[in-house]
């Protein structure tokens, strides 16, 4: 096949090289390829005992609907005694009641207003846990802007409030129960481990115009999560990010599932089932993008323009002003259908 090009050396091992090369890729894209579908669809559920199971807690924020009361009831269904943190202590009292009824499991509830980064907060969250056997920590509790919104025109109320509740609360918390993780792993001798899982999103995957703050600061979370795990796993906590793209909740207002918009209770599932497995974010450390859908777009986003490349930018771009738009428009008749 190369005949025509050995007389010119340089041609030659050109060619060679570039061969190798394309063979190399190849191979790296179908052994990923085939991690994928091992860890979405064949793989085993995560066994849960290595965490402790039955006696131990798990602290779950944002924990009064959504996401975060999908985590707290699967887990309790597991053994877990709960920690519900949240904002309104109403909400966490009902989550808490039917969480006892259900599963027999013990519950405490910490009223938790994550926006306001007050001291008082931290410090009556410390004093409900210092005691308790906590193996799993989740940091669900976040805020994304009301609508998509260019960055100069995003009030200062609900870019400080993004930050704090995004990142600062996320901090702070994980400050607060990592150590409690540690002792109670050290108390145990080693032979459990612990976990420590935190709610990424596509949207810091893909850097995202219009929602610049939120997106940020989900990398944000991106980046600390990696290096927690680096720093934390020696210690016996496994510490993950994990991405999702929409789920039907108050956060995204959608209100329908489809193919690529699953429940929380679906979502919750896949995330649990697959700990500790990359599933789409084939690329990342310490990163699993859980839901099979999301899993295969992150994979193909990844291996095709790539996450940082001017086109997805461009396709984030469009796509958020037009639910701008939409959801303006919308505002709009509403506020006309009052004054009527």
């Amino acid at each position: 096949m190369l005949e025509g090009y050995t007389s010119n050396p340089i041609v030659y091992y050109a060619i060679i090289v570039a061969i190798l090369v394309g063979v190399f890729k190849i191979t790296v894209f179908s052994l990923s390829f085939i991690s994928l579908l091992l860890d979405l669809f064949i793989l085993p559920p995560t066994d849960f005992a290595k965490y402790g199971g039955n006696g131990k807690w798990a602290v779950v924020t944002g924990a009064s609907d959504g996401i975060g009361k999908e985590y707290a009831l699967q887990l309790a269904k597991k053994g877990y005694s709960i920690v519900l943190v949240s904002r309104t202590q109403s909400k966490l009292e009902i989550v808490a009641q039917e969480i006892s009824s259900q599963f027999k499991v013990n519950t405490k509830v910490v009223a938790f207003d994550a926006s306001l980064d007050s001291e008082e907060n931290y410090l009556l969250l410390e004093k409900a846990i210092f005691d308790l056997p906590i193996t799993i920590l989740i940091n669900n509790v976040g805020q994304s802007h009301s609508i998509p919104v260019p960055f100069l025109e995003t009030s200062t109320k609900e870019l400080k409030d993004i930050i704090t509740i995004n990142n600062i609360a996320t901090l702070r918390i994980t400050q607060i129960v990592a150590p409690i993780i540690i002792s109670t792993i050290e108390k145990n001798q080693h032979k459990i481990k612990g976990l420590i899982l935190t709610m990424g999103s596509f949207a810091a995957l893909l850097p995202t115009p219009y929602l610049a703050t939120y997106s940020g600061s989900k990398s944000f979370l991106q980046s600390w999560s990696n290096a927690l795990a680096g720093e934390l796993q020696p210690q016996g906590v496994e510490v993950e990010l994990i991405i999702s793209y929409l789920v039907t909740s108050a956060m995204s207002k959608i209100r329908r599932s489809s193919l690529t918009i699953p429940n929380p209770k679906q979502f919750v599932q896949s995330t649990l089932n697959s700990v500790g497995r990359r599933n789409g974010a084939q690329e990342r450390f310490a990163t699993s993008t859980p839901y099979w859908t999301h899993a295969l777009m992150h994979f193909g986003i990844n291996n095709t323009v790539g996450v940082y490349s001017k086109l997805a930018n461009k396709l984030n771009l469009n796509m958020h002003k037009s639910i701008r738009t939409r959801a303006l428009k919308k505002q709009a008749r509403l506020a006309a259908e009052k004054k009527d």
